[in-house]
């Protein structure tokens, strides 16, 4: 499955750069997010450079009949309630994982034009003690891979220029729909977990 996906995005143009993440537990903030074809891209990206993600998934999404389907490709179900700390349960995953785990996040959230990222992928890269390497799928070039490793260093204004700079050349398949490559929380102190 894995090997036919990165077979038919190639086939429709697709090339995929990067290599494999040089630890073995990192985050991946995966821009831009513009449309649903864009988890295939980064799946097929990941798959192509023997990666194999794992991504977060609200619960409800793994009952019955999706369930096995969101289990298998990688998706780690989470709570979002009010009452249930997300970054926290992805910590704690990430932490308790035996191998390897390469965690998938898209940080605008959704697929339309939003004037902040969620900080998540930063706050969990940074509890977790794990770099974040910048996953990326440009459309108009029909490049996806993965560019560089940084670790959240707690000055998230600093951390997020080197992704601001990464992402300047980015483009989703609906541009349109692309928010500044941001943080509400820019200018504020990190969280320390």
């Amino acid at each position: 499955m894995r090997r036919l996906l990165s077979a038919i995005l190639r086939y429709r143009g697709w090339t995929f750069e990067g290599t494999t993440p040089p630890d073995p537990k990192v985050v991946i903030p995966a821009a831009p997010h513009t449309s649903n074809w864009d988890f295939i891209v980064f799946l097929g990206a990941a798959y192509a450079l023997g990666i194999r993600p794992r991504f977060i998934a609200k619960h409800g999404l793994f009952r019955w009949p999706l369930g096995w389907a969101m289990r298998r490709l990688g998706g780690i179900p989470v709570r979002r309630d009010a009452s249930f700390r997300v970054v926290e349960q992805v910590v704690a995953q990430i932490r308790e994982a035996p191998g390897p785990m390469t965690l998938l996040i898209t940080p605008e959230g959704t697929r339309a034009a939003v004037p902040y990222w969620k900080s998540g992928f930063y706050r969990i890269a940074e509890a977790a003690n794990v770099p974040m390497v910048l996953g990326f799928a440009d459309y108009p070039s029909r490049r996806a891979g993965f560019g560089p490793t940084i670790r959240a260093s707690g000055d998230i204004s600093s951390d997020m220029d080197l992704i601001r700079a990464f992402y300047a050349d980015k483009r989703g398949l609906h541009p349109e729909r692309a928010g500044p490559v941001r943080l509400r929380e820019e200018g504020r102190p990190a969280n320390r977990a």
